[in-house]
């Protein structure tokens, strides 16, 4: 075929398909890490480049942002996301107390204390065969989670059991145990990588919530601030008005501010949450009786948490909408203010062009006398000649007689010029 694919044509049909969960087979254990990323890419990539040296794995390849391998002495998969890496560790097998060996041992301690970012999810996990008999959640609580309640369904059409408390322990990491009842490996994987991920997008989207807290007393400050500028506005002079529209200029560019800050932490949030609602779907839950499914602890600890945020995010667009309409009110106040004085000004230069118009009048009065003097006085001087020369004449009737010619002829000359000057203008 001679067609042309599109450039991005492969790269994304094989990111459809990129990060596949890992084949889990019963029993393992797992450790999951979830490190809130610098955004050097470079570091992200040199810190699992350094793992597969260490233990002479194969090197990643190109500019993937995931990578899975058998090391040896664990299974690695590492994958790298906007703001966070994770990794997960595999190791076969179970020790006979569930989480005294986790699989992070199996990793070097040494490239584990040289990871860059910090932990924003980590947790241990165990992939149990299902016992024939019922589960004994309270048993496995004290047990195992400290005493804590746990949160846990049958997940999978009844396959799968996942049970956890959602808890950091005293080495920082959080313990899930699931229960295979007749999952396929590939099924195993995914199960524990939803479980994870619901843990990870979670933290992620309650990253939004310490924002918003911290966000609110800014608000009420410029509520307040707003309130106190439309309040003098109702009875500003002109003088007030530019020290108000200073004040709300300066408001509107400090909440903008604020919200050009915190717009892509409120968008991951909502985004994670979406994810996060996702996950517990994907899950297909069944209750156990006594326990809270992972819908219920999302809806009851998580749900109302982002719906603060979202309504802190909506008073802080509600605010910059109201800012901008004071901001226009104010900005038509200043525009009358400002035509009433070009109208002011307008009415001062048209009595000034009045005067000037009756001083021109008044000038060319005299203009008309001063031209009439000199030509009368150039009609003297011409009969004195013409006398002189021998003709019999009067020169001072000639002048006398010639006064209102001259005047009339004057006149009628300025006139004619005003009138092709108006006549030009109107054009």
């Amino acid at each position: 075929m001679m067609l042309v694919d599109h450039p991005h044509r492969r790269a994304l049909n094989d990111e459809i398909h990129a990060r596949p969960p890992e084949q889990l087979n019963s029993p393992s254990r797992i450790t999951y890490l979830a490190l809130f990323s610098n955004g050097d890419r470079d570091e992200d990539v040199g810190a699992i480049q350094n793992l597969i040296h260490l233990m002479g794995g194969k090197d990643l390849i190109g500019n993937e942002n995931h990578y899975s391998a058998d090391l040896g002495a664990f299974r690695v998969k590492w994958e790298r996301h906007n703001e966070f890496v994770r990794y997960k560790f595999f190791v076969p097998g179970i020790e006979s107390e569930l989480f005294a060996n986790p699989a992070i041992n199996a990793v070097p301690q040494d490239w584990l204390a040289q990871l860059p970012g910090s932990v924003i999810a980590a947790n241990h996990a165990v992939l149990l065969a299902k016992l024939e008999e019922a589960i004994r959640t309270d048993q496995l609580a004290e047990e195992v989670f400290s005493g804590n309640a746990l949160i846990g369904s049958t997940t999978s059409g009844g396959k799968g059991v996942v049970l956890t408390d959602f808890r950091i322990g005293r080495d920082g990491f959080g313990r899930i145990v699931v229960y295979d009842g007749g999952l396929t490996p590939r099924q195993a994987g995914r199960l524990v990588q939803r479980v994870m991920e619901i843990d990870t997008y979670r933290a992620m989207a309650l990253l939004t919530f310490p924002v918003a807290k911290s966000l609110t007393p800014f608000l009420q400050q410029s509520e307040q601030e707003l309130l106190d500028i439309i309040g003098k506005m109702e009875h500003a002079t002109e003088q007030d008005e530019p020290v108000l529209f200073d004040r709300i200029t300066n408001l509107e560019a400090q909440v903008e501010g604020r919200r050009s800050d915190t717009h892509f932490r409120f968008a991951a949030g909502s985004a994670y949450y979406d994810l996060v609602k996702s996950r517990v779907e994907e899950m297909r839950e069944g209750r156990i009786e006594g326990l809270q499914t992972f819908r219920e602890f999302n809806d009851r600890r998580l749900t109302p948490a982002m719906a603060t945020c979202r309504a802190v995010l909506a008073r802080h667009e509600a605010l910059l909408e109201r800012i901008g309409r004071t901001t226009l009110l104010l900005s038509t106040r200043v525009n009358v203010t400002r035509e009433k004085q070009n109208q002011s000004v307008l009415k001062s230069l048209d009595r000034r062009a009045n005067l000037q118009l009756r001083l021109q009048q008044t000038v060319e009065g005299l203009s008309v006398a001063a031209i009439s003097y000199y030509i009368v006085g150039l009609v003297g001087y011409a009969a004195k000649g013409l006398k002189a020369y021998g003709l019999e004449l009067n020169p001072d009737f000639i002048v006398a007689a010639s006064i209102p010619i001259v005047v009339g002829i004057v006149a009628f000359g300025l006139w004619r010029f005003h009138k092709a000057l108006k006549k030009d203008f109107r054009k």
